[in-house]
C-alpha cells in the first residue's frame, strides 16, 4: 500500500483531503445534516464531484465517483462506500474510501450505544482499504471518520477492552493483529501500515478524522 504515488495520485488524493474538511465545515456548522452513514456517502460524493472540474488539468483528464462498488476480499464480496476513478494521458488511479459515522442517537431516534462496535469497525475499515489495494481493485485507501461522542476522542481512561481499538486523538496505531471480541462476535484480522488519528472539531461537538497509511 506504500510507494510512490503518481501525479495524479497526488492530484485526487489532495482532492479527498480538501472535500473532507469542506465536508466536516458544513457537516459541523449544520449547512449539511447526517444521519447516518449512507447521507454521509452522498454528501461527501456530492462534494468531490463539484471540485473535479478545479484538478481537471488536460482535455484527457477523466474523473468518476461510484457508490457501493462491491468487489471479492478473502473469498467474500465486500461494498467499499465509495471509489473515486481518475485517468489521465493513458494513466489510471483509484482511490477507495470507506466513511464510518458514529452518532448519539439512531436514525430513529433512540440512542445508538454500542461505542465498542464502532471503535473495531474503523479499525476493520482500515483493514479492509488494506486489503483493496493487495488484492489490486484500487490503487489506494482513505478512511474518513466522523463521531459526536467527546469521549472517544479525549478519554479519560482507557479500561474496558474496547480500547484495544484505540480512536482517540493522536494515537498511532502501528501494524498489529487484532483478536479481541466486540459485541460477543470473534476477531481476526492484521493492519501491516501503521496510522495516526488526528480528529478536528467542528461546531459544538462533532469531531472528524482523515486516516492514510503512514
Amino acid at each position: 500500500m506504500k510507494g510512490d504515488i503518481s501525479e495524479l495520485g497526488l492530484r485526487m488524493s489532495d482532492a479527498v483531503s480538501f472535500c473532507w474538511n469542506v465536508f466536516s465545515k458544513k457537516v459541523g456548522s449544520g449547512l449539511i445534516p447526517i444521519n447516518k452513514e449512507a447521507s454521509m456517502q452522498l454528501q461527501f460524493a456530492y462534494i468531490l464531484k463539484q471540485y473535479i472540474p478545479l484538478i481537471t488539468f488536460n482535455p484527457s483528464d477523466q474523473f468518476s465517483i461510484e457508490l457501493e462498488t462491491s468487489v471479492e476480499v478473502d473469498g467474500k464480496w465486500r461494498e467499499i462506500d465509495l471509489v473515486f476513478i481518475g485517468e489521465s494521458l493513458n494513466k489510471r488511479f483509484s482511490i477507495a474510501i470507506e466513511m464510518k459515522c458514529y452518532k448519539e442517537k439512531a436514525s430513529s431516534g433512540k440512542p445508538r450505544g454500542a461505542t465498542d462496535i464502532f471503535m473495531k469497525d474503523v479499525y476493520f475499515d482500515l483493514f479492509l482499504l488494506e486489503r483493496y489495494v493487495h488484492y489490486k481493485h484500487v490503487n489506494k485507501g482513505i478512511a474518513l471518520v466522523m463521531n459526536e461522542l467527546e469521549r472517544l476522542v479525549h478519554p479519560k481512561q482507557k479500561l474496558a477492552k474496547c480500547w484495544m481499538y484505540d480512536i482517540s486523538h493522536n494515537v498511532k496505531v502501528d501494524p498489529s493483529s487484532f483478536e479481541t471480541p466486540i459485541g460477543g462476535k470473534n476477531v481476526n484480522f492484521n493492519l501491516n501500515y501503521s496510522y495516526h488519528f488526528l480528529w478536528k472539531q467542528f461546531g459544538n461537538k462533532i469531531w472528524f478524522a482523515e486516516l492514510q497509511t503512514l
